[in-house]
């Protein structure tokens, strides 16, 4: 089975197509600050083309339904409709920072992938691998990020965009209990996207294609401000 997955949460964008017995056929990530709207497509028509896959080889369709980016989100999540709706192949959503924390394999430290969300908050989880699985022990939340890492007593490896941001006070308030990802690990990845899409799918989980919408979190900005 062959799955083409797109990471869009961050401004690192993400392809990748993998197969469940074969592994991961092909990725490409683009660390640049150009619109996901402008780059996605060519890059999955490239990507397809170098792989020598067609678009109606792909069984299912992964996507990172967030949280993250709200435009880069919606851009992701459509595409993939898109792509669902032309052949009929199901979509699997995978929760972004679910995604992020696999990159960090049979860890044995508390894993905690940070996205800045802007207004002094982070996008954040918690996770402990446990079983040869990744396990959520805090829920995704908008929080700011001295809420957050008071509430960690352990050594913890934390990643992304918003460990980035808030080094410092990760720094001052976690001293030696902070491990910080490699640059490699500091960014969500298509890969493991994938790879948790065949495991949703191995459970019999695929999405309602029509009614799927983005995990934001959080209200958008034009939510919060709107009168009507």
């Amino acid at each position: 089975m062959k799955i083409l997955a797109l990471e869009t949460s961050t401004l690192t964008g993400g392809i990748a197509i993998a197969d469940d017995s074969r592994g991961l056929i092909a990725e490409v990530r683009v660390n640049v600050r150009i619109a996901h709207a402008e780059r996605l497509m060519p890059s999955v028509e490239w990507l397809l083309k170098a792989s020598g896959t067609g678009i109606h080889d792909i069984d299912a369709f992964a996507v990172s339904i967030g949280p993250g980016s709200f435009t880069g989100l919606r851009i992701g999540l459509s595409t993939v409709k898109g792509f669902s709706f032309a052949t009929g192949k199901p979509v699997v959503p995978v929760p972004t920072l679910d995604a992020f924390a696999m990159t960090i394999p049979f860890c044995s430290y508390m894993i905690c992938p940070m996205l800045d969300a802007r207004k002094n908050e982070v996008y954040a989880a918690l996770y402990r691998w446990e079983d040869n699985v990744c396990r959520k022990i805090m829920p995704e939340a908008a929080i700011n990020p001295r809420e957050l890492l008071h509430r960690i007593d352990e050594p913890v490896v934390v990643m992304g965009d918003g460990a980035e941001t808030y080094s410092e006070v990760i720094r001052d308030i976690l001293e030696d209990k902070a491990v910080f990802a490699p640059a490699s690990r500091m960014s969500p990845s298509a890969a493991t996207v994938a790879e948790a899409a065949f495991e949703r799918l191995r459970q019999g989980f695929t999405a309602d294609v029509a009614g799927l919408s983005p995990l934001y979190v959080r209200k958008s900005e034009a939510e919060i401000n709107w009168k009507g």
